[in-house]
This record gives C-alpha cells, sequence and structure tokens, in this order.
C-alpha cells in the first residue's frame, strides 16, 4: 500500500465539492473524492424520479460563493441543481480529483502510523485526514411487509426510479407520503388507470408557490449582484424563522398550522378526504412539504387513499388491514432514507467502534463536525450539525469553514494529529440533549427520521442556524487533543 494522500474526501455531492474548492483555495491540493456513482451530484444525481425538485427556494440552495443569476424557476428542478453542481465543480478544477465508480469498503484509523488505511472497490491507499461528505439521502428505506417477496408486478423506490417501465394505463399503488411521494403522485397521477396511495400519516403540505422566473430578473441579478444577496437573505430570514416552532415555543407552530389547514381547505373538495388527510401532529414535527399540486392530486377520481395500513401483498395484489384486496400492477416505494448511510459502518475509529455503532448507541459528535475517538477525521451534516430550520447549503458551508481551518491551523503549528476532548463533545451533547427535549420534534406527537427508535432527537441542531455559524466561524484547537 504505497498510495497515500493528504486528503481523502468521501463523497461528491454539494458537501464534497465545496470541500474540494475551499480545501484548494486555502492550498491543499493533494486530495481526493471517493464517488461511487459513476458523477458527481450526491442525491441530485441519483434522485431522477418525475418531479424531482428542491423544497429550499434556488436563490439560497447553492453556494454563496458561487451564485447563479440563471435559475429558471423559483424552486430548481433536478436536472438544473446537477448541471449547477457540474458547472460550478469544473469552475473550480474539482473533477480532476474525483474518482468514480469507487466505493468506500473500508477506512480504519492506524493508530501506530496516525493515518487512515483506506479500503475501496478500485484498491486501498492512506490518507492523513478522512472526510465524511456521504450527505443524508444516500440510501433507499424500504418497508418490511408480509409477503412483499412474492409480488409479481413491477415494483421500485423512488431512489431508483425506473424510466423504462411504462405506467401508463397501469394500476399504481404507492407506499408512503414523504416528500419524494409528494413530488412524484402529482406527476404520474393523469397517467395511470388506478393510483393507490397508503398513507401512514399525513404529511403538513404547505404552499409552494412555486413559478419561473423571468428574463428581466436574470437580468438584474447578472448586472445587480447584490439584489441576489438580499434575495439569498431575505428567503435566510424567513426560512429561519421556522425554529420558532422547532425550539423557541411549540405556539408558534399555530400560523403555520393554519397555513397547512387553508391548503387543504381550499384544494380539497370531499370532506371526508380532508379528514383524512388532516395531520394529527404538530407541524415541524415532520417536515412540512412545500406543494400546491400534490393535494388536488389526491382528490382525482382515479385516486384512493388508504389509511388502514397493509396486512399483506399478494402475487398481484396489496390486502390492508380492513381485508380490502386491492388489484396493483406496480408498488412504488415513496419511504424515504435510511437512517444510518452505510458509510457509517465504514469508518472505524480508534477503539475499532464504527460510527453508526456509536450513533445507534446515542446521536453523538462536536459540531455535527468531529467525533471523539476518529483522529484527523471530519464529517459534514453530522449528527446535530444538520437544520431543521434551514437550507442545508448553508450548514454545510459552515462545517466546510470549520474544516479548512482546522487543516490550516495543523499546518501552521505542524500538528499531525488532532481529535476533540471526550469532555468537550460530552459537554456539547449535554447541551444537545437539554435545548431538544422541548423541541417540536421531539414532543410533537409523531414518529419519523427526526427522532431516534426511542423518541430522542436524531441529530437536528436545536438553536438558530446563524448562531451556529458564530461557533464554527474558527476553529476552538483548545477543544483538541493535539499532536505532533
Amino acid at each position: 500500500m504505497n498510495e497515500h494522500h493528504h486528503i481523502a474526501i468521501v463523497g461528491a455531492g454539494f458537501g464534497g465539492i465545496g470541500l474540494a474548492i475551499k480545501l484548494r483555495q486555502a492550498g491543499f491540493d493533494d486530495l481526493v473524492i471517493l464517488e461511487r456513482a459513476g458523477d458527481l451530484g450526491g442525491t441530485w444525481q441519483a434522485n431522477t424520479y418525475p418531479g424531482c425538485a428542491c423544497d429550499v427556494p434556488s436563490q439560497l440552495y447553492s453556494y454563496s460563493f458561487a451564485p447563479n443569476p440563471d435559475w429558471s424557476r423559483k424552486y430548481g428542478k433536478q436536472s438544473e441543481i446537477l448541471a449547477y453542481i457540474r458547472a460550478v465543480a469544473t469552475k473550480y478544477g474539482v473533477p480532476r480529483h474525483i474518482r468514480y465508480n469507487t466505493e468506500l469498503l473500508e477506512a480504519r484509523w492506524d493508530d501506530s502510523a496516525s493515518r487512515w488505511r483506506i479500503t475501496t472497490s478500485r484498491g486501498s491507499f492512506t490518507a492523513a485526514v478522512l472526510i465524511s461528505a456521504t450527505g443524508l439521502f444516500a440510501e433507499a428505506k424500504y418497508p418490511s411487509l408480509p409477503g412483499l417477496e412474492t409480488f409479481a408486478g413491477k415494483a421500485f423506490h423512488s431512489l431508483h426510479w425506473d424510466h423504462d417501465y411504462d405506467l401508463t394505463g397501469k394500476r399504481v399503488a404507492v407506499i408512503g407520503t414523504g416528500a419524494s411521494a409528494v413530488q412524484f403522485v402529482p406527476e404520474i397521477q393523469p397517467e395511470v388507470a388506478e393510483l393507490t396511495v397508503f398513507q401512514r400519516s399525513a404529511p403538513w403540505i404547505v404552499p409552494r408557490m412555486d413559478r419561473r422566473t423571468h428574463g428581466v430578473e436574470r437580468l438584474l441579478l447578472r448586472r445587480l449582484p447584490m439584489v441576489g444577496k438580499a434575495i439569498r437573505g431575505g428567503w435566510f430570514t424567513a426560512i429561519e424563522g421556522f425554529g420558532l416552532v422547532g425550539f423557541v415555543d411549540k405556539r408558534f407552530r399555530h400560523p403555520y398550522e393554519l397555513l397547512g389547514r387553508l391548503q387543504l381547505l381550499r384544494q380539497v373538495r370531499d370532506p371526508r378526504l380532508r379528514r383524512i388527510l388532516t395531520p394529527d401532529y404538530m407541524i415541524g414535527c415532520k417536515r412540512a412539504i412545500f406543494s400546491d399540486s400534490y393535494l388536488p392530486a389526491l382528490d382525482q377520481p382515479n385516486v384512493e387513499v388508504v389509511t388502514d395500513g397493509i396486512a399483506e401483498v399478494r402475487p398481484h395484489s396489496i390486502v390492508s388491514r380492513d381485508g380490502t384486496e386491492r388489484a396493483v400492477d406496480a408498488i412504488i416505494y415513496g419511504t424515504g432514507f435510511t437512517s444510518v448511510p452505510s458509510a457509517f459502518e465504514r469508518f472505524i475509529g480508534r477503539d475499532d467502534h464504527s460510527m453508526a455503532e456509536l450513533y445507534r448507541k446515542e446521536p453523538q459528535s462536536y459540531l455535527g463536525a468531529t467525533l471523539a475517538g476518529f483522529p484527523n477525521f471530519f464529517c459534514t451534516l453530522g449528527p446535530f450539525g444538520a437544520a431543521g430550520n434551514q437550507s442545508a447549503i448553508f450548514m454545510i458551508e459552515s462545517q466546510i469553514a470549520y474544516i479548512v481551518d482546522a487543516l490550516s491551523t495543523m499546518r501552521e503549528r505542524g500538528a499531525r494529529r488532532v481529535e476533540v476532548k471526550q469532555r468537550v463533545q460530552q459537554s456539547f451533547l449535554a447541551e444537545m440533549r437539554e435545548r431538544s427535549t422541548s423541541t417540536v420534534w421531539v414532543t410533537g406527537g409523531c414518529t419519523g427520521y427526526y427522532q431516534t427508535p426511542d423518541g430522542r432527537n436524531a441529530g437536528l441542531y436545536p438553536n438558530w442556524s446563524f448562531e451556529y455559524r458564530w461557533r464554527t466561524s474558527r476553529f476552538d484547537i483548545d477543544s483538541y487533543e493535539v499532536s505532533a
């Protein structure tokens, strides 16, 4: 194993690309990015289902250092977001660092050599520093249902959409009503003969008000960049305001819930269907979804929403718990993503524990960016490094700044190894637990990926994201064990 690099990054999505850009600007050029897919883009390369788009306005869901005045819509669609990431990566010379079709098999810390030993599907090498930028929506989650393996029709997850399968005139079942399903259901509803949506719990749907941008707008943004910064700031403030519901006082939920109820009243004519589609938990306990087309799609003659749950899947049908059997040609899983990415299983720290083992014991990190027991290891959107009330790109950029400053500090001091002190991490986690006890994510009356199986905060930062930006604005070296 002779190949060695200073920095290895896992994942070529927004986190990995942004890291590479900022690291190169800071003078770190000996870096490699491992990407298991054949293209960069992360979740925006992987998800290609009909209607796939972002639920954060494009002016905010983009790098602050690479504004795009030419977004064609208020909310970017998958193809346009992917094109944006590719263009930014190319502009800053990132692709030459990426190893495509290269899956991480194991990254194990070698304490005696103070380096990471990395095994991939295309060979092995070592690195002084390892950074996880794997993202949170990388792997499909499938339901566990009796008889599912006997189904003889077509079945696929929204993450692995089969574009060769023609849904026209088919009897289609959709299992799950998360953010992906809310986007693809309106797209396929006009095509299929029958659409049965199996709903475990109704999502909160609030107005999206998407629209195409005008040429004059795009011209103005190109000529006056400050206008784009002002728009970005406005959206940041508006979305940051969701924190009032999340972790300030749950009574702030009422205006947002009223907005959702009015949307439901306006878009669904059938009173019985409205009752079925009315959430029975506080808004914000699960992710609220922006859509203007989902509810009208469910109020169509060829659509049925089933809330009884699934008792059994048969070769050509699905039986609900009330005994009703519905013939089905295809099943589409809109059941979301695994809560612990497989890469977490493959990061093995100083004491031979994987990151996933530690997470299952208790979601843990320091600032969502480092982890005790994992020297020279950093991550983006780690536990308590994601926000429920802000664009993921804002949080990622905060972590990138922290990581780059950490590596720059190591270089300046001639440090070979850094590791967050256990007591510092424990103090941070105690703060996170204390601030999480009364959040809507924990006490809002629902279950989902915002919560662990035992009902704790699964890793959302329970404070304002601008406060997080301040905390990560510089590398606090006194919080770390440092050795030459």
